[in-house]
């Protein structure tokens, strides 16, 4: 290689060396025929100089002047030269390369850049353009410090996984991408086969059932970096194509898959950091986490806790109230205390409006003034009553009681985005500290209150702990959660055909639809299936919020935009008619079809 080191690499010890450098023009000046370029790569930034003055015998100076007037802004250029100490007083103690600079001996243009969209160099807050701009310019965004920074961190927390997964007896496994259309809990990608017209590949949701394959295939310990595939709409912390860390072992309770999950992750934060992560996790349980946070994966980093008023309030003549308990409903409050900050009237009204659209119906608030609960509803209310939910929500002088009310489910829920949105607003969210917990416990099917149709709360292939005629059957699943986030989600499984089957009933498959989509999964549970469980950690989520980004685009190196949309290569895009007809597909779209306009368009138009 001509290059000798890299861009951020050379010091004060290097001076008198000769070297090659490569990389980018990220700034050039000229002062009165001195011209400097702040030569960048991946690995810092390097001062290099052309000085008329001090070139060494020999040096061609006109032709390195007229090959650096060829040099534009993120061209990409060659540079020898000498290594020299800065002139006093111009040394950059920021910049670890900053008290050297390389005098050039020698230039050459390896690929000239056109005039970059946007600037490259280390932006302040704010100055960054818009995110779809840097999305269809990603090869350039990447070259920005904090996008390297990103991508260096996000590898060498992979990496430190593996290694850890690998000296505890793990094999890296790949499990196919191409595969059966099975109902996961979202949309699939659908591929269509051309030597099988009208027949079609799905994308995977996740290796959920390759993996205990794998497990009645004897693999014992199991684990891949998976891309994983799932159609449904976007979010700051999804992606159509995403990344998880896949996990699965056999003869294991779901302690054991905890104890290994802890280690790995201690293991990971001790070679990022530096510094010890304290283990085991605490844990919490699903009922107890939506009752105190609202939120089956709640950020316990600061207080703000609903507590239980249903039977503080049971005998209140206030109709609203009475008719929701008459439904078997709940009623909780969250108390702000004073010195958490002051919340006026107006900012009251606000909070009222925000609930409603979170689901919750309304919001009734109180405020303790003169040692009593008091607001434009309290008349409703006996005093003996008032003073109970004082007492109960630990209300004192000045602080403020918001009381929600409605069925179980929704209303928690709904609690939860306004404790989530009082914390934020109040500031109460703490920065630069991260709570790892197991939020377990969990029920093994959600009822819907309508139809009473049940669901899976994790999915189909979770090991029940209870009868599954009870509707609050428990299952062995729980969830990894880190600052309010879930990071993912485990359990044991079913390692039996028959059990299987019985949950597949009891979520409404007919043994036609078990045969059609998963007769291949509980034949492989009929030949000897260990007992096993597993995990799988999203990747693209966990390193989004150790390094405090508000959105997973920005920690995956070729994202799609809020539609969905590559704006890089213009993907999805219409497909040759030629190549329609080869699969046996009409087209349907038509030429027409902007992918601009995504919002807008809708399939079931067609």
């Amino acid at each position: 290689m001509r290059r000798t080191n890299t861009c951020g690499e050379l010091r004060s010890s290097d001076i008198g060396k000769k070297v090659c450098l490569e990389g980018w023009v990220r700034f050039s000046r000229d002062h009165g025929g001195v011209a400097f370029i702040d030569l960048a790569d991946r690995y810092g930034i390097t001062q290099v100089v052309f000085d008329p003055e001090d070139l060494p015998a020999g040096a061609d100076s006109e032709g390195i002047q007229k090959t650096m007037a060829t040099f534009s802004r993120e061209s990409c250029v060659l540079i020898e030269g000498t290594v020299r100490a800065r002139v006093e007083g111009t040394a950059v103690e920021t910049n670890p390369t900053g008290e050297i600079e390389v005098l050039i001996t020698h230039a050459e243009l390896l690929s000239k850049s056109k005039l970059p969209p946007f600037e490259i160099g280390d932006q302040k807050e704010g100055v960054l353009p818009d995110e779809d701009t840097r999305m269809k310019y990603r090869y350039l965004d990447l070259r920005r410090t904090d996008m390297i920074r990103t991508m260096e961190f996000r590898s060498k927390l992979v990496h430190l996984a593996r290694v850890y997964l690998e000296s505890k007896g793990f094999l890296e496994i790949e499990t196919p991408i191409l595969g059966r259309s099975t109902p996961e809990g979202a949309r699939d990608y659908i591929i269509p086969s051309r030597v099988h017209p009208g027949t079609f590949y799905a994308l995977p949701q996740s290796p959920q059932q390759f993996k205990q394959m794998l497990m009645v295939g004897g693999m014992d310990r199991y684990y891949q970096v998976a891309r994983c595939f799932r159609d449904e709409d976007s979010r700051k912390d999804r992606q159509p194509e995403f990344t998880q860390l896949d996990i699965e072992m056999s003869f294991v309770d779901s302690k054991d898959i905890q104890d290994m999950i802890e280690g790995m992750v201690a293991y990971m934060w001790k070679g990022l950091y530096g510094t010890e992560l304290k283990t085991p996790f605490p844990h919490i349980g699903y009922r107890d986490a939506m009752e105190r946070f609202g939120s089956d994966k709640p950020d316990m980093r600061y207080g703000l806790e609903f507590v239980k008023l249903t039977d503080v309030v049971r005998d209140v003549p206030y109709k609203i109230f009475q008719s929701i308990l008459a439904e078997n409903g709940i009623v909780a409050g969250i108390c702000i205390k004073k010195e958490m900050g002051e919340v006026g009237r107006n900012e009251v009204d606000r909070y009222i409006q925000y609930a409603k659209k979170v689901g919750l119906g309304g919001l009734t608030w109180m405020r303790c003034e003169n040692g009593v609960l008091t607001s434009n509803i309290t008349k409703y209310f006996t005093p003996e009553i008032l003073e109970n939910i004082k007492k109960t929500m630990g209300a004192e002088e000045g602080d403020l009681v918001f009381l929600i009310a409605g069925p179980w489910k929704a209303t928690y829920e709904g609690g939860g985005f306004l404790r989530k949105k009082i914390a934020e607003d109040l500031g109460l969210v703490p920065e630069n500290e991260f709570m790892f917990f197991w939020m377990d416990q969990n029920p093994m099917f959600e009822i819907d209150p309508v139809s009473g149709k049940r669901d899976a709360f994790h999915h189909p292939f979770v090991l029940p702990t209870g009868d599954l005629d009870d509707p609050e059957c428990g299952g062995a699943c729980f969830d990894l959660c880190l600052n309010g986030n879930e990071l993912g989600s485990g359990s044991e499984r079913i390692h039996d055909a028959e059990t299987q089957i019985e949950v597949f009933h009891k979520l409404g498959l007919s043994d036609e639809k078990i045969q059609a989509r998963f007769d291949y999964f509980v034949e492989a549970l009929s030949y000897g299936a260990p007992p096993h469980g597993g995990i799988a950690i999203g990747i693209d989520r966990l390193v989004a919020i150790l390094l405090n980004k508000d959105t997973i685009r920005e920690v995956i190196a070729f994202p799609k935009n809020k539609k969905a949309v590559s704006l890089l290569d213009g993907s999805p895009s219409p497909v040759d008619d030629e190549k329609l007809q080869e699969l046996q597909i009409i087209s349907l779209a038509g030429d027409d079809l902007d992918i601009s306009d995504a919002e807008e368009f809708n399939p079931d138009n067609l």
